[in-house]
């Protein structure tokens, strides 16, 4: 999502253009998140504010760890809500394809959107239970198709378009969302991992940089995945999406979306 927001800014390092011989242009890099305040910081996040480190993810844990969960089957009337389409109250967004699609369209068939775990349920044996295979944070709509051609493949930069793509990528073991969601995608990495940390009969969940973990509890590429959150910092859908969840359905918000710095700050 590419829109700036009032307290963000989107920077990246200027290239100077090479004019002297055997000088080298260097390469764009992201920028780390500026940092940022909300009206949560003195509440919600009271305890994790100024912290950094394994200390802010102990932090962070704890605060979102208390949340109401949903059943699996509750899923399909909330993202009507979470991801319902700015211009268009009848659709849904669809987050890899971007596509506008009726909201009644959900379902297993082709033309149909479902129910993308964006954190793959085979990293870890989430299954469909109640718990994190059902959490709202890392839950998207995603055409029938597309879903099935991300699979559960880890995310990294590189591949090639395919149908309803709509700029997504993909390769033999990654998936490279569209430009507009590659920070969303990496902050609801980033929020399983803080989520999940294995002492509520769930997998403990962490990042690496691999893409290739399979039926590990791991979900890749780290780098990738932090230089993505830098890129694409948070737009008025993402904080709106957060802000319904915290409301109306999970009583919990993704701290990266609201401070996309302390992804940094952690990692």
């Amino acid at each position: 999502m590419t829109a700036t927001h009032p307290r963000r800014r989107k920077t990246v390092a200027l290239a100077t253009a090479a004019v002297l011989a055997g000088l080298t242009t260097p390469a764009l890099t992201a920028t780390p998140a500026a940092a940022t305040t909300t009206a949560y910081d003195t509440t919600y996040y009271k305890n994790a504010v100024g912290k950094t480190g394994t200390s802010l993810k102990s932090s962070l844990h704890t605060i979102i760890s208390s949340q109401t969960k949903l059943s699996y089957s509750a899923l399909w009337e909330a993202l009507k809500v979470t991801d319902q389409d700015p211009a268009n109250s009848n659709n849904v967004k669809l987050l890899y394809s971007g596509i506008s699609r009726s909201k009644s369209l959900n379902g297993g068939d082709v033309g149909d959107w479902n129910r993308e775990h964006v954190w793959a349920i085979s990293h870890g044996d989430l299954t469909t239970s109640t718990g994190p295979g059902t959490d709202l944070h890392h839950i998207r709509p995603e055409d029938v198709q597309v879903n099935g051609i991300r699979g559960n493949k880890d995310f990294d930069d590189g591949g090639s378009a395919f149908t309803n793509s709509g700029g997504s990528l993909t390769d033999s073991n990654s998936f490279e969302p569209r430009d507009a969601v590659k920070g969303d995608v990496a902050r609801m990495v980033f929020y399983m991992i803080v989520r999940y940390e294995g002492g509520d009969g769930w997998a403990d969940l962490e990042g690496n940089d691999s893409v290739s973990n399979g039926g590990n509890p791991y979900m890749g590429r780290l780098t990738v995945l932090k230089q993505w959150n830098d890129e694409d910092p948070p737009d008025a859908f993402e904080e709106r999406r957060n802000q319904v969840i915290y409301d109306t359905y999970q009583k919990n918000r993704n701290p990266f979306i609201d401070h996309p710095e302390w992804v940094e700050a952690i990692w």
